[in-house]
């Protein structure tokens, strides 16, 4: 086992949805090595997240696996109180959580809409009401919602998820404003195209546009390291922005 060592983040706990793989995973993994204690949420992937918490021991930190679906309030508030019965605590929320399905427009249905929402952005609503009151009670924390360029440039056959992933930042700046009194920054990283294995739930990966800047995908540790670095002490003065890790295909 690696021995633990003392990071800027010692002593704090990480809730991650969707914390199986890619940009999860590297997320927890990134935390872990700053010294974090991990919470790690998934809805079925069983296995793989189980593993991810392995890695996360192997490391010398705590990790917790939190099944659950973050469409369902129930279950929401269970990982909730699980979590803090488990850990006390709860100082970041990562709402990594999202399914990317595609379709032509004129040919999607309401529950494919539905369906998108119900991850990306009530996922988001249910796990900041739900967390936000241990975090409070804990002096503050930080919350990072993944959004992506999507909702910036459009998508074709996404139009769902790029209004998911639009919703995530008017819900970032909201609870930025709201929270800021309790000590909470709320901030929102927005991934371009991030290579790698991608999920089945991510549809077919659309061609790299030619406007990528640094003419590359970027790579799953490349959006993980800005994730991690909003929930630094570092960047405590930072709240309310959405970061975007894009090789500038998106310069707002």
């Amino acid at each position: 086992m690696a021995q633990a060592r003392d990071g800027l983040l010692a002593g704090k706990v990480a809730f991650i949805t969707g914390a199986s793989r890619r940009i999860g995973r590297a997320t927890a993994l990134g935390l872990a090595r700053e010294g974090a204690d991990l919470l790690l949420n998934a809805r079925s992937a069983h296995d793989e997240v189980e593993g991810v918490a392995a890695e996360v021991r192997a490391l010398g930190r705590r990790a917790a696996v939190m099944m659950g679906d973050v469409t369902d309030e129930a279950a929401v508030a269970r990982m909730a109180e699980e979590a803090a019965a488990a850990f006390g605590r709860i100082d970041i929320l990562v709402n990594n959580a999202a399914i990317r399905r595609q379709a032509p427009f004129t040919e999607m249905t309401y529950a494919d809409w539905r369906e998108i929402m119900a991850v990306i952005l009530d996922g988001a609503f249910l796990m900041c009401r739900a967390v936000l009151p241990v975090m409070i009670a804990g002096g503050g924390g930080t919350i990072v919602n993944i959004g992506g360029v999507s909702a910036h440039i459009g998508a074709r056959h996404r139009a769902h998820v790029a209004a998911a992933k639009a919703g995530l930042v008017g819900l970032t700046k909201a609870l930025a404003v709201e929270f800021a009194d309790r000590n909470v920054t709320v901030n929102c990283v927005a991934p371009g195209k991030i290579g790698g294995e991608r999920s089945a739930s991510a549809g077919v990966s659309p061609k790299m546009p030619a406007e990528i800047l640094l003419g590359r995908e970027g790579e799953i540790e490349e959006a993980a390291g800005m994730i991690v670095a909003l929930c630094l002490p570092q960047a405590r003065f930072m709240t309310g922005q959405t970061v975007h890790v894009s090789g500038g295909l998106y310069m707002p």
